[in-house]
């Protein structure tokens, strides 16, 4: 179903719309030939070699399918789209469902929240559809399902709170191994060591939690019913208020990407 239409992408030689193409060509979703950019200074960026760039928005919107928004979402509040009925989605934050409306000039929208671990197939891209998107959402699921993950919402709200959990690639875990790697500094691990040691942590944790199996909290407390030394650290964590001091981060950057929204 994809692959039998021309994407165009608005913004797309930008950190994330290039990152969402290099997934969907990677993953054989689409040929690189049927994906258009828009960008007003004609920049490539690290666009596959066969994607066609232009400058102008309304060519690439009367010669596309399919239009991807993935702008800055400052950049969006003077945009208007003659879409003439195409289905266009986007992943700019903050930017609403009515506002992409507004921009399309119908309502045959998509709000999705993206990142760019897109380029290795491995984003968490959730969307909401709009009443005049309904028929589109296997379409939705092909191109989001492409790069990673993907659930439809059923409430834009949740958006923000993705934007805050998920969109930071790699953003709150890497603030949480940075503290690992100075506890180690600290101990007189040498630097250099304790950074392999902890990114070897990371990507095995990833790679088991990805694969499914047991959830997170399942695994704390099989951690914790072991009594051993992870225990003690995790029960000294709970203890400090960890919890407390990651829920307090997210909703401030779940209210950060509302007030973008109020601000586009």
């Amino acid at each position: 179903m994809l692959g039998d239409k021309i994407l165009g992408v608005i913004g797309g030689s930008g950190q994330l719309g290039c990152a969402i193409i290099q997934g969907l060509v990677a993953a054989n979703a689409l040929p690189a030939n049927r994906i258009l950019v828009s960008n007003r200074s004609g920049a490539r960026g690290d666009l596959p070699d066969t994607v066609r760039v232009v400058t102008d928005h309304a060519e690439l919107v009367a010669a596309c399918d399919v239009i991807l928004l993935s702008v800055p979402p400052t950049g969006a509040s003077e945009m208007r789209l003659r879409a003439d009925g195409k289905l266009v989605l986007s992943v700019m934050a903050g930017v609403t469902i009515d506002q992409l409306a507004e921009i399309a000039g119908h309502d045959r929208v998509i709000r999705a929240m993206s990142s760019p671990a897109a380029a290795e197939q491995l984003a968490y891209s959730p969307y909401v559809l709009r009443t005049g998107a309904r028929d589109d959402a296997a379409l939705t699921e092909e191109l989001f399902g492409a790069i990673g993950k993907t659930d439809a919402l059923h409430e834009e709200a949740q958006l923000d709170v993705f934007t805050a959990i998920t969109g930071p690639v790699p953003g709150f875990v890497a603030l949480f191994a940075d503290a690992m790697i100075g506890f180690a500094r600290d101990q007189g691990v040498d630097g250099d060591v304790a950074e392999r040691a902890v990114r070897q942590l990371f990507l095995a944790a990833g790679n088991e939690m990805g694969a499914g199996g047991p959830s997170p909290a399942k695994q704390v407390q099989w951690m914790i019913d072991y009594a051993g030394t992870t225990a003690a650290g995790l029960e000294a964590m709970k203890a400090a208020g960890v919890e407390d001091v990651i829920d307090k981060g997210l909703a401030a950057a779940v209210e950060k990407a509302r007030r973008i929204a109020e601000a586009s």
